[in-house]
């Protein structure tokens, strides 16, 4: 039984939803402060899409809401290491300058619901998950190779992207760095990561 989707309900994260909601606190003031005040300027101007997952037993409670736009990894912008480890597993006649992806822009999870486990698996890997099976399913409109994510440059998101499959683009700081045009003495707030949808494909498998 998984916790999320047996629980839970899916539901378009917008201004009705938000004013029959109790407060979305999920620890981090950043993405509090998203989720109360942009999430449906994002959505009004085409930038990103938001969902959440609210309790069955109370609709008022959201779970975990998070917040998807288009992307994509453009390969001729990556160090030849790098551009090779994302080729590896595309078929030559195939590889591309530019690859189809998805942005998780902003992905939360309520403080109550951080620890909760079914199957082994806490909520936010269940939500990961669930991202994930959007991206395979049939009835998806558009081709999707990879989900990316700016991940914050912190020790728990990134262990938690890592634990999820997602790998870093750049191998160092000092490379992201020169490659997305900051300063070598600027901090880098945030590392770009990505996991590959074709290890999930039927068609792979």
């Amino acid at each position: 039984m998984a916790f999320l989707t047996d629980n839970c309900t899916l539901r378009i994260y917008n201004s009705e939803l938000i004013n029959s909601c109790l407060p979305f606190d999920c620890g981090n003031k950043d993405l509090n402060d998203y989720f109360i005040n942009d999430a449906i300027n994002y959505n009004s101007e085409l930038l990103g899409k938001s969902y959440c997952f609210v309790l069955d037993s109370d609709p008022s409670i959201i779970v975990c809401a998070f917040t998807l736009s288009n992307d994509s990894i453009k390969t001729n912008h990556l160090p030849n290491a790098r551009k090779k480890k994302l080729n590896v597993s595309i078929p030559r006649a195939k590889q591309m300058r530019t690859y189809p992806a998805v942005l998780i822009g902003r992905l939360g999870i309520a403080m109550p619901f951080r620890n909760v486990e079914s199957e082994l698996k806490r909520t936010s890997h269940q939500l990961m998950d669930f991202i994930k099976s959007w991206f395979v399913d049939n009835s998806y409109k558009t081709g999707c190779r990879f989900i990316v994510v700016d991940a914050y440059n912190a020790e728990r998101p990134l262990k938690f992207y890592k634990s999820n499959g997602f790998n870093q683009i750049f191998s160092t700081e000092e490379q992201e760095k020169e490659y997305t045009g900051l300063l070598i003495e600027n901090e880098l707030v945030t590392r770009l990561m990505y996991f590959d949808l074709i290890l999930l494909s039927p068609l792979y498998n």
